[in-house]
């Protein structure tokens, strides 16, 4: 279990003028459970990931995982805890191949290309042609997302935290998407995921909405609940801009 309590995180300004961009906020997430987090843009969404991951640190406030603090606690200690962050924009490395990700993130370096290849199966990649693959600029944002989240599947770890994953990709590559996160949600044991989300096919899928706007939860309970009071305002606004600039763009997947 995840709990924020009175968290606030602020920056300075050009004249030395604290901005709060979370205020003190206090959240839960539950085990077994499919959180979506969302809200207008500027909200604090993406901020709020980087702090459960670690690599924003609060300016007051506590965060517990599973009873322990892990407030001051850097992101390699969180992720040996067991947190997975997926970033809204993937690392690419080149000279790496697919298969030594899979492999560094599941903490196995003899993992055979058998297993390797079941995660990315998963996530609707065809293993034999991307397993020796580099993860360089030859793959397009929608592949990269995948791998990604093949990578996380692989580290089995207890809260998957994903900003943004639809950001970048097109509408085939984002219907994929949804397929992935759909089996996710059917596989939660033990582990819980939240998702920093505009889109309402994702929120379709939570059993939780939160709606995060300036830097502070104005809702939070279950997805019949909460859902239909967002249809027509700025979060299905932004999903369906996002998605059209998608189409437009025509970004390979």
């Amino acid at each position: 279990m995840l709990e924020l309590q009175h968290v606030s995180f602020g920056v300075s300004d050009d004249r030395n003028k604290n901005i709060d961009i979370i205020d003190d906020l206090s959240l839960t997430i539950e085990d077994r459970k499919f959180v979506v987090v969302t809200g207008p843009n500027g909200g604090g969404k993406s901020t709020l990931a980087r702090l459960i991951a670690g690599v924003e640190r609060p300016t007051s406030g506590r965060i517990l995982f599973d009873g322990t603090d892990i407030t001051d606690m850097s992101i390699t200690d969180r992720a040996k805890l067991g947190i997975s962050f997926a970033f809204q924009q993937p690392v690419r490395f080149k000279g790496l191949q697919v298969v030594d990700l899979i492999r560094l993130a599941s903490g196995n370096q003899t993992l055979s290309v058998s297993d390797a290849c079941e995660y990315l199966s998963s996530v609707g990649l065809c293993a034999r042609d991307y397993i020796s693959r580099e993860v360089n600029s030859s793959l397009s944002g929608g592949e990269l997302k995948r791998i990604e989240i093949a990578t996380v599947l692989a580290r089995k770890t207890k809260l998957s935290v994903f900003d943004e994953p639809e950001a970048g990709i097109d509408l085939w590559s984002f219907q994929n998407l949804i397929r992935v996160f759909e089996k996710m949600r059917e596989d939660i044991r033990d582990s819980s995921i939240m998702i920093i989300s505009h889109q309402e096919r994702i929120l379709q899928i939570a059993d939780e909405v939160v709606v995060l706007a300036d830097g502070k939860i104005r809702q939070q309970g279950p997805r019949d609940e909460i859902l239909p009071g967002l249809i027509g305002t700025d979060a299905a606004v932004n999903a369906c801009e996002r998605l059209m600039d998608g189409q437009t763009n025509g970004r390979a997947v």
